[in-house]
Formats: structure tokens, C-alpha cells, sequence
């Protein structure tokens, strides 16, 4: 009893602490951006809920500079205290695709529209919610034994797929047209906290194994999901049912592919804005294309040098008066001597 009460306390010093922290989190988190947008997502089952407090974080493509586009298993992770998961998700900015990190909050926020499944139908979570400080599970989109929770209910939920489906980025051609409800863009102002390090390690393992990657697995990864994350044990793996459609290969390789990175704000929902290099200010004032900055400075030199030697100019114009005054003023000697 007394170890249950411990654990309870150092779990709530555990959510204090993050709580604080999250101010500082969005300068934390870096932007991947890529050329090309995601495969479509796979179709895999969810694994057996491990108990009670579990929820669900939906796998996701992750970014790697060597492979490329990598499968991160859903997994079933402990959750802080009154927070819900918010996915992230690929979104289509300035050329780019970029990835807006996923986050813990009071609130599920925008990720996307993407139809993650298992209660991330596209817009909020219907897997579950919390009732007086425990975690109640909606059995009618997520895998829960009643053997090992108790606190379960039942609500039909019903998911628009009519316009796209399995897709896995917003915005861009064939990606989800979805946009941030007024009430989303409220709590994108909530206090937010990054993924927890289990989450860092599940996306971590998931990169070293190529299996994840989706040049090897076309697109049906065969560790779809995982009961408790970094555990990729066989007995804990989901492998993928099928594909989520029609693989692509890339035309081009990952280096070539990858875009820059951004510092990103896990509050706003307002997406990555592309990285621009600082630029001096001369380049500034000139406001020119990135083509003529070189030839805009030697213009711009000549101009400075011509405009210190004009103190000089005036100088030259008054030489002409002491000529004549250099004449005048022998007579003054002369008219002295006598």
C-alpha cells in the first residue's frame, strides 16, 4: 500500500515537472523537411492493451538521411497523468513536406486529418478518455481485454473516408485537404510536453532496423506495431496485414530529396516555415534575386568610394579663387618692402 502511494506521488512530481518544461519544448523539437511526401499508412491490427493508464500512439513515417522514409510501430505507451496524445503528421509548406511533431496536452489537437485508426479517425481521439483521474477505453475502436481493464465503455464512432484514404500527409497533390477547426487553434495555446523518452527510443530502434525502411518493405512494414514500445520481441510485434496502396519508389535519393531543417512550435498548428539563410544588409536593402547579389555588392563599392571623394570635389572648385588670390598677393609684399 505504501509503495502504491509512492508511485502515485512520484508520478504527479513526474507531470509537475513536465508541465513546467513545456514552455521551452518548442524551441526544443527541429522540422524534417523532404522533397516527396510519405508512403500511404499500412494496415495492421493493434496490439492486446497491456493495462491499465496504456494509451495509444498510431505509427507514423518518420524521416532518415540514409534510407529515407522509415516505418515507426504503434505502441501503447504510459501516459502522463489528464493528457492525451496528439499524433504529428507530414504537411505540405512552400515545396516542402514537413514533419509537425506529435505532443502530449489536456486536449487532442489538429494532426492533419490523417485517419490514423484506433480512434485518430483524422479530427480528436475517440479511443478513450479520462473520468475523475483513471483512463477509460472505448472498446469499440480499441483492443482492450476487460481481464486486465476494467474501466472500458462502448460509443460507435464513425469515420468520413470518403475523399481520402490511408493517406498519410495534409496538403500537396492527393494529400488530406484538411484544416484546423477554430477550437483546435484554441487549445494549440494549451501547455504542451514533448514524446516521452519511450517514444524517442521506440522511433530510435525503429531506424536501425532497415525492415522499417520503405525502399525494403514497400510500404507493408513488418513490425507494424508493438505492444509496449522498444520492445520488438516477437511476441510483441504486429506485422503489417498489407500495404495501404500502391508502393512508389522515389526518383531520387534521399540526400538529394532532403530539404532543410526548422526550429517548429508544437502550440501552433500553423505548420514548418521553410529555413532562410540570414542574409547580410546590404543584400537586404538591394532586395535582389539570389543572382545578382554578387554582381549588387561591386556596384554598390564603386558608389561608396565615389561618394568619399566628393569632400575632395569641393576642395578642387575653391583651388581656383587662391590662384588669384596667389597673384594678389606679391603686390602686398612689394607695398610692405617700401
Amino acid at each position: 500500500m505504501k509503495m502504491n502511494r509512492s508511485v502515485v506521488r512520484w508520478l504527479l512530481l513526474a507531470v509537475v515537472v513536465t508541465s513546467v518544461s513545456a514552455a521551452s519544448f518548442g524551441q526544443i523539437a527541429v522540422g524534417i523537411s523532404v522533397r516527396f511526401g510519405p508512403p500511404v499508412l499500412p494496415v495492421y491490427a493493434q496490439p492486446m492493451c497491456p493495462g491499465p493508464g496504456f494509451m495509444w500512439t498510431p505509427g507514423y513515417w518518420a524521416w532518415n538521411d540514409e534510407g529515407g522514409y522509415y516505418w515507426v510501430p504503434g505502441t501503447w505507451v504510459m501516459a502522463p497523468m489528464g493528457m492525451y496524445w496528439t499524433p504529428g503528421y507530414w504537411g505540405w509548406n512552400n515545396g516542402f513536406y514537413m514533419w509537425n511533431a506529435g505532443y502530449w496536452g489536456p486536449h487532442v489537437g489538429f494532426y492533419g486529418g490523417i485517419n490514423y485508426g484506433f480512434g485518430y479517425g483524422g479530427v480528436g481521439f475517440a479511443g478513450g478518455e479520462w473520468r475523475g483521474g483513471g483512463l477509460y477505453y472505448n472498446r469499440s475502436v480499441t483492443n482492450v481485454s476487460v481481464t486486465n481493464v476494467t474501466n472500458v465503455y462502448n460509443k460507435t464512432v464513425v469515420v468520413n473516408n470518403t475523399t481520402v484514404n490511408n493517406t498519410s500527409f495534409n496538403g500537396g497533390t492527393g494529400g488530406v485537404q484538411a484544416q484546423p477547426t477554430a477550437q483546435e487553434q484554441a487549445w494549440s495555446h494549451e501547455p504542451h510536453t514533448p514524446p516521452l523518452a519511450a517514444q524517442t527510443q521506440q522511433e530510435t530502434l525503429a531506424s536501425q532496423n532497415r525492415q522499417n525502411w520503405a525502399s525494403v518493405n514497400q510500404g507493408r512494414p513488418a513490425i507494424a506495431a508493438t505492444a509496449r514500445p522498444g520492445d520488438f520481441s516477437s511476441h510483441s510485434v504486429i506485422p503489417a496485414r498489407a500495404a495501404g496502396g500502391e508502393y512508389h519508389a522515389p526518383a531520387m535519393s534521399p540526400a538529394e530529396a532532403r530539404g532543410p531543417s526548422t526550429p517548429m512550435n508544437p502550440r501552433s498548428n500553423e505548420g514548418f516555415r521553410p529555413f532562410t539563410p540570414p542574409s547580410n544588409n546590404a543584400q537586404n536593402k538591394t532586395a535582389t534575386p539570389a543572382a545578382t547579389p554578387a554582381s549588387t555588392p561591386a556596384h554598390n563599392a564603386p558608389q561608396a568610394n565615389t561618394s568619399k571623394p566628393a569632400p575632395p570635389a569641393p576642395k578642387k572648385s575653391s583651388p581656383p579663387p587662391p590662384p588669384q588670390h596667389k597673384q594678389s598677393p606679391p603686390p602686398p609684399k612689394e607695398h610692405n618692402k617700401f
